[in-house]
C-alpha cells in the first residue's frame, strides 16, 4: 500500500521544503500539499497516513486533528505552547537535526499509529493524579484558587500545592498552555473552555 501524506501549511516555502524532504526520505509516498484546512476538507481528508500541519491550522481545528492524533504532526517554529504528547517537528532546526528528528519520528511512527492509547516514552512527564486532573480542568475553565478549593472541598493550600505539582510535572506555566494540554489529552472538550 502506498502511503499518502498531507502537508497543511500556509507558508509555500515551508510546505515545498518539507515536501522535498519527505519525497527523498519516503520515495514511495504520495505527498499532497494543502495551503488551507478547507482545501484538505475539500479533498478526502481521512485517506492520509500522516498529517504535517502548521501550528496555527492545528489550533484552529483542534477537534479534527485530535481525532487523528497518532497521525498528526505539528510543524512548530519552536513555540513553547505546544502541548506535551503532541508529535512536533521543529522547522527551525538546522538541516541535519531536522532530518534526524524526522527519522526518529518515522521510526516511532508505526508504534504511534497503531497504539491510540497515548503512548509515552519512559522518560516522559510523570502522570497527573486524579485530583490534579480535577484541579487542571477547573483551572482551564477559569476558576480561581478559592473557587477550586470550595468546589472540591479542599483547602486553598492544597489547591496551590496541586497547581504547583501540575506545572512542575507538565512544564507548562500559563493557563492557556494548560488548557491546550487538557484539550489535547482529552480531559476537557475545547467547547467547554
Amino acid at each position: 500500500m502506498i502511503p499518502e501524506i498531507a502537508i497543511i501549511e500556509k507558508n509555500t516555502l515551508t510546505a515545498l521544503g518539507l515536501q522535498t524532504i519527505l519525497e527523498e526520505l519516503i520515495p514511495q509516498a504520495v505527498i499532497r500539499v494543502f495551503h488551507s484546512f478547507e482545501a484538505l476538507i475539500d479533498d478526502t481528508p481521512d485517506m492520509y497516513a500522516h498529517y504535517f500541519v502548521s501550528t496555527s491550522i492545528y489550533f484552529e481545528h483542534t477537534a479534527f486533528f485530535l481525532e487523528r492524533r497518532p497521525k498528526s504532526i505539528v510543524l512548530s517554529a519552536g513555540e513553547p505552547q505546544i502541548p506535551v504528547g503532541v508529535p512536533v517537528l521543529n522547522t527551525f532546526l538546522p538541516q541535519e537535526k531536522l532530518i534526524k528528528a524526522f527519522m526518529e519520528m518515522r521510526s516511532r511512527g508505526h508504534e504511534m499509529t497503531h497504539h491510540p492509547v497515548k503512548p509515552q516514552p519512559k522518560d516522559s512527564i510523570p502522570a497527573l493524579s486524579a485530583r490534579e486532573i480535577e484541579v487542571l480542568v477547573l483551572v482551564t475553565k477559569g476558576y480561581i484558587n478559592k473557587e477550586i478549593a470550595e468546589k472540591l472541598n479542599i483547602s486553598l493550600t492544597t489547591v496551590i500545592s496541586h497547581r504547583k505539582n501540575i506545572t512542575e510535572k507538565l512544564g507548562i506555566k500559563s493557563v492557556s498552555g494548560l488548557a491546550i494540554y487538557a484539550v489535547m489529552n482529552g480531559y476537557i472538550d475545547a467547547d467547554s473552555i
